[in-house]
């Protein structure tokens, strides 16, 4: 008989494990409160980083946290209240974070990374989604000369160890490419694996319009009434009560408390971040995804204009919007390029789920048959839905996943 299996959580990581199982032979209904790729994928930077090997860490250099305590930057910003909550997560991340951990994750870290380029190439084929990719890098630029040289040393490291392609960019280099830019920028550099999106929302509803068509269906329903049936696994959707034989749980900045109903504790942590699109004044053109480096603010060049993205948020998942950062990015990237009129009502914003060792969490739970974990993906999500979607299916269907995933087991914290 078919196997049923229900996937909780419709972003891209869901989707995209849906997708995976129902090429397996599996019955598999997907289920979201809300429309496939509505909450964290929707907004995002929109590239599938074939560069982003080193995890992001947590600065270890007394005098920039110091400069990240002023709350006053556009990379970071912090709720004063919901600092005391979050004690213990960024006590652990800063500690992952040195040099010597930091490194060893890194290299555990790399194999998702490294395969995030291929896994998307099949399922965009698949699902007819090319128009929706540039396939042409993206590149930052870069105010100060130590900067410069540090990214270079640190992009010459990542090329060796890790086989990621990359082009030094003068001052002539960056008018070259993007002649409307202005400001006294020193140089650049442009990483060439990479595939951004022209509209990340659009790409996940291609996936499930793919899914579908193998036969998969979605519903909506509540993740909160899932609860073991007999051998299974049960939960009430808009059709009435929906029983199966696996559940995975695929919910993003959400699973922390999805997954303490059913005994489990995991120092989930959360980052939001905020987007806007503009419109471009006069005949100005922007080519390129491109990050004002010192500034830690994105211009990616999107179907609905341009995308201007912020850093991390460290803030209660449920707090309410505060887009300072985005405010903050605004003010600075109007000055190097004419963004027109905002296109969105308000400011959109999302939450990016991390663990305190970067690293996401893939695999069985522990202490429950037929359960199955899928989040934790940190800045990477977009980029890591596919891979993540194939070893998890791979691992559920008796296969052995085609990379080792001994580094993202749900045990490390719940052993």
């Amino acid at each position: 008989m078919t196997k049923n299996a229900i996937v909780l959580g419709a972003g891209i990581v869901g989707v995209s494990t849906a997708i995976h199982l129902q090429r397996r032979g599996r019955q598999v209904t997907l289920i979201d409160r809300k429309e496939p790729g509505n909450e964290t994928s929707f907004g995002n930077a929109g590239l599938i980083q074939r560069e982003g090997v080193m995890p992001y860490g947590f600065p270890q250099q007394l005098g920039l946290l110091l400069r990240y305590a002023l709350n006053n930057r556009i990379d970071a910003h912090y709720h004063l209240k919901a600092l005391p909550s979050q004690l213990a997560f960024l006590a652990r991340y800063w500690w992952n974070s040195n040099p010597k951990r930091h490194e060893m994750i890194t290299k555990a870290y790399a194999p998702l990374i490294e395969n995030s380029i291929s896994e998307h190439k099949d399922l965009i084929e698949a699902s007819h989604a090319e128009a929706l990719i540039r396939k042409d890098g993206w590149m930052k630029i870069f105010r100060t000369e130590a900067k410069r040289d540090e990214a270079f040393v640190e992009a010459a490291l990542w090329k060796d160890q890790f086989g990621v392609g990359y082009e030094s960019l003068t001052s002539s280099d960056i008018a070259r490419l993007e002649p409307s830019i202005m400001g006294d920028f020193v140089g650049g550099l442009r990483w060439i694996d990479p595939w951004s999106v022209l509209d990340p929302h659009a790409l996940t509803r291609a996936y499930r319009s793919y899914f579908e068509s193998l036969g998969g269906r979605f519903v909506t329903g509540d993740a909160a009434s899932l609860g073991p049936a007999g051998s299974g696994w049960k939960i009430m959707t808009s059709e009435g009560s929906l029983e199966a034989d696996d559940a995975v749980m695929a919910l993003g900045p959400w699973a922390a408390v999805a997954t303490r109903r059913l005994g489990y504790s995991f120092p989930l942590g959360v980052k939001r971040g905020y987007h806007m699109h503009y419109g471009i004044q006069g005949n100005a053109v922007l080519n390129n995804w491109t990050l004002d480096s010192e500034r830690g603010y994105f211009l990616a060049p999107m179907n609905r204009g341009v995308r201007l993205t912020t850093g991390a948020e460290f803030a209660a998942l449920d707090a309410p919007k505060t887009p300072v950062q985005l405010d903050r990015a605004e003010a600075v990237a109007r000055t190097i390029f004419p963004l027109g009129e905002r296109l969105d009502p308000e400011p959109w914003m999302g939450a990016r789920p991390c663990t305190p060792d970067m690293m996401p969490v893939i695999g069985k739970a522990p202490r429950h048959e037929g359960l199955w974990f899928a989040f934790g993906h940190a800045h990477h999500g977009l980029t890591l839905g596919p891979v993540t979607g194939r070893v998890l299916a791979e691992l559920m269907t008796g296969e052995t996943p085609f990379i080792n995933i001994a580094a993202y087991s749900p045990n490390r914290f719940n052993p």
